[in-house]
């Protein structure tokens, strides 16, 4: 006979398991964001041009990575803010002007990289015109990021970050030389070569990259607007439960995210750099390190470019909303804006507006004649530089006992916040040594 206890346990698992779904948020989106379009072009080549020879950076970025997207994080979820409301309290207004102008035009760039990746991408599998694409792209991540509420929007962006699982599948179908693959992992190696060097800004620039930073602590202020937890003076509803839920979902969504970067560094290692193929130039190139995945089936490399191409279009969705907002946010705070994806678009001109002028510079950029996949990368590059004087400012703010009170950084998170600095700026500088 059944126990009252043993009826209950798998409702109770069922419970548990759908109070983890919740704590999925802001953590989880700005990771999947993260390998973006130009996240997935700078992994490929770097597979591609040097085999597992970056392999290391996946793991090694980790914890930095992890760290600086905690900071972020907190500094949203305390101060009941964003990054640059925060700087403008506290810091000169040079210093506001500066991290606007670095993150305005770190985003706008990378929106038109997106853009152009999506839209390059849609033509393996339909033949309309590059621009046609492009137009259509544009008008509908507008639409869904003006029109559709943060509840339903939030929702949306959750389940395209799945379209990243084909590498994952790839790469473990694949037979791989498992034992060089482990030793790539955790040993590094460095050439200082300024081929190798721009490469790897590139990948630590995707991988730690500043429209994360302002997206995941202004993003951590709409759940807790969404959730009313905020007291009658606006000031958050802080305790220690929401910080662990808080750390929780950043967790989940960076060691997602450095699990695909993984992933798709040893699929086109294996199927591209394996077999020759050590330079991508084309969306066409990229695809074909998915043709193992449907490798028995016919018109293969038809397949593998609509999975590759469904990747792509996906993760862009996701990941222009993410830059033009972040952009948005940081352009609002500075002038005192309604701001928020929470608010309609009546209550909010300004911060729409940002939003849809960054979406549409952006879109403007493909026109300069650039290769989308080329500029993907330079995208990453250029990702990567901004990306350290930006983390100074963070770590700085992050350990304010001013701002943060009893929250302010820990001596891990310190480390580590300035550790990424420091690998970050070296990185930066040997590139720029080498030219």
């Amino acid at each position: 006979m059944e126990t009252k206890t043993e009826k209950k346990s798998p409702r109770h698992s069922t419970r548990r398991f759908s109070r983890f779904l919740r704590i999925l948020g802001p953590g989880l989106i700005t990771g999947a964001a993260d390998d973006d379009p130009s996240g997935i072009a700078t992994y490929s080549q770097t597979g591609a041009q040097f085999g597992y020879g970056q392999l290391w950076t996946a793991l090694f970025t980790l914890p930095l990575m992890t760290a600086i997207q905690e900071a972020c994080a907190r500094i949203g979820l305390v101060t009941g803010k964003g990054i640059t409301s925060v700087v403008k309290e506290h810091y000169h207004k040079y210093i506001v002007v500066g991290v606007i102008a670095l993150v305005l035009i770190a985003n706008t760039i990378n929106i038109g990289a997106d853009i152009g990746a999506m839209a390059a991408a849609a033509q393996l599998i339909i033949p309309v015109n590059f621009v046609i694409l492009m137009l259509l792209f544009t008008a509908v991540i507008l639409v869904l990021e003006i029109f559709t509420s943060y509840k339903t929007y939030a929702r949306i962006l959750k389940w395209l970050a799945l379209s990243l699982a084909s590498y994952v599948i790839t790469a473990l179908i694949v037979h791989e030389p498992w034992r060089q693959i482990l030793y790539a992992t955790f040993i590094p190696h460095i050439r200082l070569t300024f081929a190798f060097l721009f490469i790897i800004t590139g990948v630590i620039g995707t991988t730690i990259t500043p429209y994360m930073f302002f997206w995941e602590a202004d993003e951590e202020v709409e759940e807790e607007k969404e959730h009313r937890l905020m007291h009658k003076d606006g000031k958050p509803k802080i305790t220690r439960r929401s910080i662990r839920r808080m750390r929780w979902d950043n967790f989940i969504g960076m060691l997602s995210s450095n699990a695909i970067t993984w992933c798709i560094i040893v699929t086109t290692a294996t199927v591209l750099y394996g077999h020759g193929i050590t330079n991508i130039a084309t969306s066409a190139d990229a695809a074909k390190a998915l043709e193992p995945l449907v490798r028995t089936f016919p018109h293969a490399g038809f397949i593998a470019k609509i999975i590759f191409a469904f990747g792509v279009i996906g993760l862009g969705l996701l990941a222009v909303p993410v830059l033009s907002g972040s952009a948005s946010y940081a352009v609002a705070e500075a002038f005192n804006w309604k701001e928020g994806l929470n608010l309609k678009f009546k209550r909010a001109h300004g911060f729409y507006g940002v939003i849809t002028i960054a979406t549409l510079i952006g879109l403007l950029i493909n026109f300069l004649g650039m290769n989308p996949i080329k500029a993907l990368v330079i995208t990453a590059v250029i990702n990567g530089v901004v990306a350290v004087p930006l983390i100074f400012l963070i770590a700085k703010v992050a350990n304010n006992e001013k701002i943060m009170g009893e929250f302010k950084s820990g001596k891990l998170s310190n480390a580590l916040i300035w550790l990424t600095f420091i690998a970050m700026g070296a990185a930066a500088i040997a590139m720029f040594a080498t030219i």
